[in-house]
């Protein structure tokens, strides 16, 4: 149910800092723990002002800065509204738009992780795109329908508008694959951990994972647990974590570093990246990320040395669920309700989700266009994003879009964390335990 008045949008938005506790990752961008930006937004400004928070695409910040600071000039000549813009590390964000929406004082327009559309559905502070609004911006046909359905709850209108799209794949180094005798990347999770021990020699491993990265964990948990048929809530709502077939989806996930011992015990900590720096350097042969041609070439490897295919599933040639091998992540772009300027942020939106707009920033960033339109442009044919795309549109699926999504994310993120913590450390990762920190989690989340 959405809340609207200031009185429960406080409440919602306080209830929600409480149960996350610590900060949250998004998808979808690079963490940077450099300093994030100045103080107070004010929203508003007037008619010839607009706030925006960008969340951090780029390798830096400063890069962020540099991409958008001429496109929004761009957009201050056309029609003479200035942006005041601050880009927002991913591990600041949330926090940041939680404040805000308890305190009715936030900026005109921000980037949201397309997971916690939902959550910050639920709040109220955000701007519904009904027809109306959507009119205002081109209409929402212009999206592609993967990327809206990651937008906000079912039946009801969308918080946001999807700004940069992005699917998983499995990323596989040509050389070291050849090297060890494998003609071809896996198609099925036994031929991954088969690969995977092939591959695990001499300091080098078969596979990287970002095991302390609370939403990657969850990301991976959602797609092998989907493959089985099951959900992580049920259709009221209610968390439904710790069913054996998300228990068995968290432990073949944990058991890539304590049984099959593909990936280093090291990896039990990464939560910076790192598995794109031991991928483009050689130490790991395989990887399950989104959109990481940017940050590959970044680290000096060319594109012609890895190769990008749909992540693996239980069984060759699995469709429907069974062949779910990412979730819908991206970015989405949404407007503050309580914004003195909406008709110049909306503006605004349109602008950025423009069909050039798309093209360039798109392909700045290594990401895909939600926007149909500009799907079709040369800077999206390379090979990895072809198959990307092709995800997106064939065998991708949102993270559940209810309203509780973010503490979803910390509370299991964090338990997916702790039990690759305990396999670093040589502990027993049996079911039993998987079970238990599934409970433990699902007996905190807050009512539905």
């Amino acid at each position: 149910m959405r809340t609207s008045s200031t009185s429960s949008r406080l409440l919602a938005a306080t209830a929600l800092v409480a149960a996350l506790g610590l900060t949250v990752s998004a998808c979808g961008g690079s963490d940077d723990s450099g300093s994030g930006g100045g103080g107070k937004s004010t929203s508003g400004g007037g008619g010839k002002t607009l706030t925006y928070w960008a969340s951090n695409q780029g390798t830096s910040l400063d890069n962020d800065k540099q991409v958008l600071t001429p496109e929004l000039a761009k957009f201050t000549q056309q029609t003479g509204i200035k942006v005041k813009l601050e880009v927002i590390p991913w591990s600041d964000l949330l926090n940041r738009i939680l404040a805000a929406a308890t305190s009715g004082q936030g900026p005109d327009v921000l980037n949201i992780g397309n997971t916690w559309s939902a959550s910050l559905q639920a709040t109220g502070a955000l701007l519904p795109f009904d027809d109306a609004t959507f009119a205002k911006i081109g209409g929402k046909d212009k999206f592609a329908p993967a990327s809206i359905a990651a937008a906000g709850a079912a039946g009801k209108d969308p918080a946001a508008v999807p700004l940069y799209s992005m699917a998983y794949g499995l990323y596989y180094n040509k050389k070291m694959f050849a090297d060890a005798g494998i003609a071809n990347p896996p198609k099925t999770w036994d031929e991954l951990v088969a690969d995977g021990k092939k591959l695990t020699k001499d300091g080098h491993y078969g596979l990287a994972v970002e095991g302390g990265n609370g939403s990657e964990n969850i990301h991976h948990a959602f797609v092998l647990a989907k493959q089985r048929g099951s959900d992580w809530f049920d259709a009221s709502g209610k968390a439904t974590f710790d069913t054996p077939n998300n228990v068995a989806a968290v432990k073949q996930y944990v058991d890539f570093i304590a049984k099959d011992k593909i990936a280093a015990k090291g990896n039990a900590e990464y939560a910076q990246n790192q598995t794109i720096t031991d991928f483009a350097t050689g130490k790991a042969a395989m990887m399950m990320w989104q959109s990481a041609a940017t940050s590959i070439k970044s680290h000096g490897m060319n594109p012609d040395q890895y190769g990008v295919v749909p992540v693996p599933t239980l069984q060759a040639g699995a469709t429907g669920d069974a062949g779910v091998t990412s979730m819908v992540a991206g970015i989405n772009m949404a407007v503050f309700k309580n914004s003195k300027n909406i008709d110049g942020a909306l503006k605004f939106v349109n602008f950025m989700t423009s069909d050039a707009e798309q093209k360039t920033l798109n392909s700045t960033y290594g990401s895909l266009p939600p926007v149909k339109a500009a799907q079709s442009d040369p800077a999206f044919q390379t090979p990895d994003l072809k198959t990307l795309a092709s995800v997106l549109g064939s065998s991708a699926a949102p993270l559940p879009q209810v309203a509780n999504e973010a503490q979803f994310e910390t509370l299991v993120g964090t338990a997916v964390k702790d039990l690759f913590a305990d396999a670093a450390a040589g502990k027993d990762v049996s079911t039993d335990s998987v079970k238990a920190a599934l409970t433990k989690a699902q007996q905190q989340m807050p009512a539905s």
